[in-house]
């Protein structure tokens, strides 16, 4: 199949594409990896009018800066270079260890931070991973912008909180704190296949070894990114024993998901899954913190 015909620009700028996509609003989606675009697009399942190639920008390629406030990542940098930045595996652990995760090699050549995010696949892992990281999105439009939080971008399967007219330029992701441990987990039937369940488990200790903090958010057992509030409420200010944190996974996989029946599984074997990936990962989680407390 090939696409339908479109209209084809390539602006080097911010300004230039926002201007662009004012003008052309809903007739109009943007380039940026392309390696969920194009398919739907031969396969006429999109058709769009207007294709606005982000690609010249160079602005939105800058790998990572470090400012108080968080790590900022331009929105076209490409997962590879995601996946191989030093500075990102100092201070983000659970996203240069979800990197591999990412369907194949070729795909992450490819594929950027900001396509990924904005294409809000329920069964993707980088927005799981910026919800459970409390990352803030950069939205832009012609005649101003916003910052949203990674929670609320996400509003039902495929949708994103991004107007027609904006488009998302940057994500700040602040550092984890300290005594800060953090796990990802998938299964997937075979490495690169969208996953059947997975987590994102974060676990702050204080100095004498209690949780203080936690983050509990699974990927393709609901429409977007879910976030286990209830489960990591149950960690806060105990020690993070084994049966606690069955406990905790337990609640999250029976009360705070919702999965539904696909070529993947049944929602009740997602559950399942969910449970167990939820308590692994906040095993390992735990370890990781512990390991960082004084006298460890």
């Amino acid at each position: 199949m090939k696409p339908a015909p479109f209209e084809y620009f390539a602006p080097t700028s911010i300004p230039d594409a926002l201007v662009l996509m004012e003008q052309y609003g809903y007739d109009a989606k943007l380039l940026a990896g392309g390696q969920s675009l194009l398919p739907v697009m031969n396969f006429r399942l999109a058709q769009p009018a207007v294709l606005v190639d982000l690609n010249d920008i160079a602005e939105l390629g800058a790998l990572a800066r470090l400012e108080p406030d968080g790590l900022h990542v331009g929105a076209m940098v490409r997962q590879s270079n995601l996946e191989r930045s030093q500075i990102i595996a100092a201070t983000l652990p659970l996203l240069h260890e979800t990197m591999p995760h990412i369907a194949h090699p070729q795909i992450r050549n490819r594929g950027t931070l900001g396509g990924s995010l904005a294409h809000a696949d329920p069964a993707a892992e980088l927005p799981v991973i910026t919800v459970a990281l409390e990352a803030q999105f950069r939205l832009q439009q012609a005649n101003g912008e916003r910052w949203i939080k990674a929670e609320d971008f996400y509003q039902s399967l495929f949708t994103t909180a991004l107007q027609p007219d904006e488009i998302l330029t940057e994500v700040v992701i602040p550092p984890p704190e300290a005594h800060t441990g953090c796990a990802f987990l998938e299964l997937a039937r075979r490495h690169g296949d969208y996953a059947q369940a997975g987590v994102a488990a974060l676990v702050t200790l204080d100095d004498s070894g209690a949780c203080r903090r936690a983050r509990l958010v699974y990927l393709n057992v609901g429409e977007i990114p879910m976030v286990a509030r209830q489960a990591a409420a149950m960690l806060a200010g105990e020690k993070p024993a084994p049966a606690l944190l069955d406990e905790a996974a337990r609640h999250a996989a029976g009360n705070e998901i919702d999965p539904a029946d696909d070529v993947q599984g049944t929602a009740v074997y997602k559950r399942h899954l969910a449970y167990v990936l939820g308590k692994r990962a906040l095993e390992q989680a735990v370890i990781r913190a512990q390991s960082t407390l004084p006298g460890s």
